[in-house]
């Protein structure tokens, strides 16, 4: 029997529940800095964050906003994807990514767009190999001091 359920975490107390496995992404972020920035992001950019749950426990979870710019067209951002490392391997992140393009076809989005960390390399694989993305350009990044 399939125990695997998705669910959007829409109130402030769901998306704490997902704050331990999101932690494993963003280890810079505490729970306040997590919780605010999750809460804006929801509000102002349209923000949408769910989890893959195994018997309830959350064992996935992705961040993902729809978008529109000249460069991609109507498209899906992936802010986040992230599986518990101990649950790591066992398909959980090409099933919450399906979710993401499932949704993006369902709204009518032309398709799905993520940055990774150069470091990331065996995330890198799973894009390319498992999920068929491409490459397609560099992110660059400048603080504002």
């Amino acid at each position: 029997m399939d125990t695997l359920t998705i669910k959007e975490l829409q109130s402030k107390h769901e998306m704490m529940e997902a704050f331990p496995v999101m932690k494993q992404l963003r280890t810079h972020l505490d729970e306040e800095t997590y919780l605010e920035l999750s809460l804006e992001a929801k509000e102002k950019d349209r923000y949408k964050m769910f989890a893959l749950l195994d018997e309830g426990e959350i064992i996935a979870v992705t961040g993902f906003k729809p978008m529109v710019t000249l460069y991609y067209g109507r498209f899906v951002w992936v802010c986040d994807l992230v599986t518990d490392k101990n649950k790591r391997s066992n398909g959980y992140g090409e099933k919450l990514l399906s979710y993401v393009h499932n949704w993006a076809k369902a709204n009518n989005y032309e398709s799905v767009a993520l940055s990774s960390g150069l470091q990331r390399t065996d995330a890198h694989r799973f894009y390319e190999n498992r999920m068929d993305y491409d490459k397609v350009s560099y992110v660059f990044k400048a603080a504002m001091e």
